[in-house]
């Protein structure tokens, strides 16, 4: 057994179910969200990188699971552009059968208005709880981005759901998150 295995196999047997809602929060799919676990946890233990403890692999699955999301829908966007140039559509635009039925709940259909950043940082700050700090290092972004984009994030949710929180941050709202 390699020396990376043990760590692989607490991981998934203990902090599995938190990477997916996780990812859940950020992509708003719960397939596409297994999908990006699984992508994470290739990327994580896949060139056989070292971790002291199982809180240093999920953080860094965690760093590879907002990145990949980002990159992901950036991606996205340029192949629609590109598609848009040449003239090309999208062959079935109507969502299959997999997303009418699934029940989504208001904050989830708000964060699909946010961009992926500004998803990304919102999600970081007020449902995994992390200080602007500590959003800024897991993104690799600075401190006053994620003040910016949270701030616009926390305004567009404010419209969508009618709702008034300080985008501030001075009244912070803490909203919890159900197990998927």
């Amino acid at each position: 057994m390699a020396a990376w295995e043990p760590m692989l196999e607490e991981l998934v047997s203990t902090r599995y179910r938190d990477l997916v809602a996780y990812a859940r929060m950020l992509t708003g799919d719960a397939v596409q969200a297994e999908d990006l676990v699984q992508d994470a946890l290739i990327e994580t233990f896949g060139r056989r990188r070292k971790f002291s403890h199982v809180i240093a692999a999920e953080t860094y699955a965690r760093r590879v699971i907002s990145s990949r999301f980002i990159d992901g829908t950036r991606r996205k966007a340029a192949e629609r552009r590109a598609l848009t140039k040449v003239g090309a559509q999208e062959a079935d635009p109507a969502p299959g059968p997999a997303t009418l039925v699934e029940h989504r709940t208001d904050v989830e259909r708000s964060l699909d208005l946010l961009s992926p950043r500004e998803r990304a940082c919102v999600v970081l700050r007020y449902l995994e709880h992390l200080s602007i700090a500590e959003t800024a290092a897991r993104l690799g972004l600075t401190e006053g981005s994620v003040k910016r984009y949270v701030h616009d994030g926390i305004v567009k949710l404010n419209a969508a759901l009618g709702t008034d929180a300080d985008p501030d941050g001075a009244g912070a709202v803490r909203v919890e998150t159900r197990r998927v």
